[in-house]
């Protein structure tokens, strides 16, 4: 007989993207793979079977108000897994796809750079009255002794785990993340796309440009600004900024004008289909402040493409740095982040690394049926667990 999982998310809307589509691909992994899986989510558009919204009418609903709503469900609904992007201590798997909210404050402070800003922010934060109580919840989940496995989603997060809140190694099970590894890409409208760059660039094929990508909607966060200083720093004259995402892009617009490297940017907005701009660019690049597990980053070694980032984004477990891509320790390194640039400035070092993703095999160990089978495995443990009691 197979499992039946109820997942909890806030809400049910994948053109959100970000968590709400990894829980949208894992669903479908974890129902490819014989489990019934029902969605469980505050608000949200959708007429899927499946997917439960339980605060339908509400614009923004409050953990308190969820959490009573989903405890109802369940007294009418029997599952044998409750699984839970949200710190509900009654759940049995606490997955938090952003980290925990402890080093989310840390990191989102560091991000704005000046030490005085830094503390403002990390001070101001407690403030901010439903991140302190989802922190709150956060405390309590890790403190309650027989409270849910956190499955994190890298190594990172279970560290933060470890170091926030004193939670036992019992209580952790790291499960990487992962993403759907076989996306059609439209070479059509790709190769429209790079003709369209390269138009914006003023430059031609013939001149054997290097095309690094960066796909953000929170610039600062996910260090834009440190890697227009790198950019400049590198002085790679082939070398050219794809820069994707929903982000404010003034400031960095007169930064880039103020390195001198505003000819070699180029702001795209919101892309649709990051699969196509990641077809057509050669490398990568996110020198984040703070990211769990990126999907942005197994997106590009999904495409067998190098990549860059920092130690403190998750998806570096995913990857072996100077084989596959480079991890710089810091966004704030900027000599090492331009000296990664300058590596994957040669074509031939681009060519050879992406070989090596494809001999590795990197495409099946961050593809999210990996990640399906795994937590099958944790399911099966908690489920026995239970019946031995």
């Amino acid at each position: 007989m197979s499992k039946k999982i109820a997942i909890i998310i806030e809400r049910a809307d994948v053109v959100l993207g970000g968590a709400e589509r990894s829980i949208f691909e894992l669903s479908s992994a974890l129902t490819a793979a014989g489990m019934q899986v029902d969605i469980l989510a505050a608000t949200g558009r959708t007429s899927a079977k499946h997917i439960h919204l339980l605060c339908p009418n509400a614009r923004r609903v409050g953990l308190k108000t969820f959490s009573a709503a989903i405890k109802k469900h369940l007294e009418n609904n029997q599952y044998d897994i409750v699984h839970s992007v949200l710190p509900f201590d009654f759940a049995d798997i606490y997955q938090p796809r952003g980290g925990s909210y402890a080093e989310t404050i840390i990191q989102n402070a560091a991000s704005y750079q000046s030490p005085a800003m830094a503390i403002y922010k990390r001070i101001t934060s407690f403030f901010n009255f439903r991140r302190a109580v989802l922190l709150r919840a956060e405390k309590k989940l890790c403190k309650k002794p027989d409270g849910p496995i956190v499955a994190a989603l890298s190594d990172y997060v279970a560290d933060q785990f470890k170091r926030h809140y004193g939670l036992p190694d019992h209580r952790i099970r790291v499960i990487p993340n992962g993403v759907k590894i076989h996306k059609d890409i439209d070479t059509s409208s790709a190769d429209k796309l790079r003709s369209q760059i390269l138009a914006h660039l003023k430059i031609k094929e013939a001149d054997e440009p290097v095309l690094l990508l960066f796909a953000a909607n929170n610039f600062r966060l996910k260090g834009l600004a440190p890697l227009l200083k790198a950019l400049a720093l590198a002085h790679c004259p082939k070398t050219y900024l794809v820069i994707a995402g929903r982000g404010r892009s003034y400031k960095y617009r007169l930064l880039a004008r103020k390195l001198n490297i505003h000819r070699k940017i180029l702001f795209l907005g919101k892309l649709r289909h990051i699969q196509n701009a990641l077809s057509i660019c050669d490398v990568a690049i996110l020198p984040t402040f703070y990211d769990p597990a990126s999907r942005f980053i197994l997106e590009a070694l999904a495409c067998g493409k190098p990549v860059i980032t920092t130690g403190f984004n998750g998806a570096a477990d995913m990857f072996t740095s100077d084989r596959h891509g480079k991890t710089v320790k810091s966004p704030l390194d900027i000599t090492a982040l331009a000296l990664a640039i300058q590596f994957f400035s040669d074509k031939t070092n681009i060519k050879n690394a992406s070989q090596t993703i494809a001999a590795d095999n990197l495409e099946e160990n961050i593809s999210i049926s990996r990640v399906a089978d795994q937590l099958n495995n944790l399911y099966d443990s908690i489920i026995k667990k239970r019946e031995q009691k």
